[in-house]
C-alpha cells in the first residue's frame, strides 16, 4: 500500500511554467426517423464529446457521465471507455449535463459541460429530411496549468494533447501504471458512421475562414468608400481668401 502511494505522489510531480491543453468538441447529431416513426420517438440522436480533430481522448479522460432528462430510463449514463458518446431515441429537445473525469496524473476534479439537445433544425420553413441530421457542436479547449510531470511524458507525441516539446535534459517520471491506460480500448472518432456530419475545427480551417472573412471585410470598407465619394464628390483643396 504505501509503494502505491509513494508511486502516485511521485507520478504526480508538477511541471512548472508548462501548460498543456486537450481541443475538443461536443455536441449532438440527430436523425429524424420520418413519418411512420412513433411520435414519441421521432429522432435517433447522439451526445457526444471527441477530440476537436478526432483524436483518441482516451489519453486524459478517463470516463464521461452523461445526464439525461429525468424522462429517461437510467438517465445518469457512464461511458467507461472511448469513443465517449451516447445514442438515443425520443421527441423532445432538453438540457444535457456532461461530466469528465480524468486519469490520476491529468487532475483530480472532474469537468463540467452542458449542451442543449438539438433535434429540429432553426429554420422551420423547410421539411424535415431523414437524410440531413440536426448538427450543433460547441468548441473548447481543456487547460491544465502546470500538469504532471508524468502525464507530459506520456502525451509528449500523442495528437490529442498540446504540449510544449521538452528540452532532452529534462527528467520525466515514467508513466502512470496504475491503470493501464495506453492498453485501453483506442477511441479516436476519424471511422465513426457520423464523422461525415461532424464539424471541422482544425487550425488550417479556421485560418482559411478568418481570411475569407477578413477579405468580406476589406471589400465592403472599399465599397462603403466608393459610395461615400459619389455622395460627397471628390474632394476639393482649400482655396485661401483674401480680404
Amino acid at each position: 500500500m504505501d509503494q502505491k502511494m509513494k508511486k502516485i505522489q511521485v507520478s504526480n510531480k508538477k511541471v512548472k511554467d508548462c501548460e498543456a491543453s486537450i481541443p475538443i468538441a461536443y455536441g449532438n447529431v440527430a436523425f429524424w426517423l420520418g413519418k411512420k416513426a412513433s411520435e414519441y420517438q421521432s429522432h435517433r440522436w447522439t451526445v457526444y464529446v471527441r477530440g476537436a480533430a478526432n483524436e483518441d481522448l482516451g489519453v486524459a479522460v478517463k470516463r464521461v457521465v452523461f445526464q439525461l432528462h429525468s424522462s429517461f430510463n437510467n438517465p445518469t449514463r457512464v461511458v467507461e471507455y472511448p469513443p465517449f458518446e451516447l445514442t438515443e431515441c425520443g421527441w423532445g429537445e432538453f438540457e444535457i449535463a456532461i461530466t469528465l473525469y480524468f486519469h490520476s496524473d491529468v487532475c483530480d476534479k472532474p469537468l463540467s459541460l452542458y449542451h442543449h439537445l438539438k433535434l429540429y433544425p432553426e429554420d422551420d420553413s423547410g421539411p424535415l429530411s431523414t437524410k440531413k441530421p440536426v448538427v450543433v457542436e460547441s468548441y473548447d479547449e481543456i487547460v491544465f496549468s502546470e500538469p504532471s510531470d508524468a502525464f507530459v511524458a506520456r502525451v509528449q507525441n500523442h495528437p490529442a494533447v498540446n504540449v510544449p516539446r521538452l528540452s532532452s535534459g529534462a527528467h520525466l517520471s515514467s508513466s502512470v501504471s496504475v491503470e493501464n491506460v495506453e492498453k485501453r480500448k483506442k477511441g479516436d472518432t476519424k471511422d465513426s458512421p457520423l464523422v461525415h456530419w461532424f464539424t471541422n475545427f482544425s487550425e488550417a480551417d479556421e485560418l482559411l475562414k478568418l481570411a475569407a472573412a477578413r477579405q468580406q471585410v476589406q471589400a465592403h470598407i472599399a465599397k462603403l468608400r466608393r459610395q461615400l465619394t459619389m455622395i460627397d464628390g471628390p474632394s476639393q483643396p482649400l482655396k485661401p481668401t483674401f480680404d
